[in-house]
């Protein structure tokens, strides 16, 4: 792990050490919350950084106090070269995490182990075939369940992403839940958020008291846990289950009081915030051989205390003027 002190510290005292970094905004999926009917027009591949350029960039990120580094997408193993770069930022010396669909981590899983990434969120919001399908557009079901069993086989550390949305999946809250049972990994059950052309309704929403109620009935007593420093999940376990369960409740309960993350997209735009409109340019600085940590340092100042200034209410017209969820980085 890094030694270096934390300068990258917002207007409200926030030390910022936390980076997600989106490495494509390709996917192999097509879930209907992340990425617009229509689809999206991908980036041009020359705005892409290059995993040279994500290399410098998050060693930059390192020196200012950056500890922690998720890797995210689209979905990040279709990234060519991504065995390299994990390698490379390995050598960093900071917590390396992941975020993907599963689809092809049974490539990556020995890797994984040799560099010491144990961290991985998979994201799966159905264990129904037909409804997956349904969901993502595609038919990697098996595949993925398959994938996950290795994962946990292998002692990695395996967080289920589900994002709920009433009418499809709530109705399998509790068979999510049953997986805990007997089986060590965290189930993160997240609120249904709105981003450019999802279509966002929060009559579709499912709220963190209605997840924690349904469970209880379900299941009985619920044991709340500590929630580590920096959490943005309230985290939870029931009695006697080996495993536990999270809410992600950015819009009945929003965490953002002491956020320590950064984004930054695949073409190298730094967001304060999963819903910040404004972004920072740091690819081109970075091509010219520019100086990057005043940059980020004064950009990290113009954050906003919560969901970028939707305090009370989640607006549209705000949101909608951000990007699709699959071109910021899940």
């Amino acid at each position: 792990m890094t030694d270096s002190k934390p300068q990258i510290v917002d207007n409200f005292g926030r030390p910022h050490t936390y980076l997600r970094i989106s490495l494509t905004d390709r996917c192999n999926l097509r879930c209907f919350y992340c990425m617009p009917e229509e689809g999206i027009e991908l980036m041009e591949k020359s705005n892409i950084m290059t995993i040279e350029e994500i290399i410098d960039l998050a060693t930059t990120f390192r020196d200012l106090g950056v500890d922690t580094i998720r890797l995210t997408g689209g979905e990040p193993l279709v990234r060519k070269n991504f065995g390299f770069l994990i390698e490379e930022l390995a050598k960093l010396g900071v917590t390396l995490k992941l975020t993907t669909n599963g689809i092809v981590l049974d490539k990556y899983l020995d890797l994984f182990q040799k560099i010491g990434l144990k961290k991985i969120n998979i994201s799966l919001d159905t264990l129904d075939k037909a409804k997956s399908i349904f969901i993502t557009k595609r038919d990697y079901f098996q595949r993925i369940l398959q994938n996950l069993e290795t994962a946990l086989e292998m002692d990695m550390e395996v967080k289920l992403n589900i994002v709920l949305i009433k009418g499809v999946n709530d109705n399998e809250i509790n068979d999510f839940i049953e997986l805990t049972r007997y089986k060590n990994l965290t189930i993160k059950f997240i609120e249904f958020m709105p981003f450019k052309g999802n279509k966002w309704d929060w009559d579709k929403g499912v709220s963190k008291n209605e997840i924690l109620d349904t469970i209880s009935n379900g299941f009985g007593i619920i044991e709340e846990l500590k929630n580590p420093k920096h959490s943005t999940s309230s985290n939870f376990k029931v009695l006697n289950h080996v495993g536990s369960f999270a809410i992600v409740s950015t819009i009945t309960s929003p965490f953002c009081d002491d956020c320590n993350r950064i984004r930054v997209t695949a073409d190298g735009k730094m967001k304060n915030c999963l819903f910040a409109n404004s972004e920072t340019d740091l690819l081109t600085p970075l091509r010219n051989r520019d100086a990057m940590d005043d940059l980020i340092i004064n950009a990290i100042k113009t954050k906003k205390h919560s969901r970028d200034g939707m305090d009370v209410k989640m607006e549209a017209e705000h949101y909608e003027q951000n990007r699709s969820m699959i071109s910021i980085g899940g």
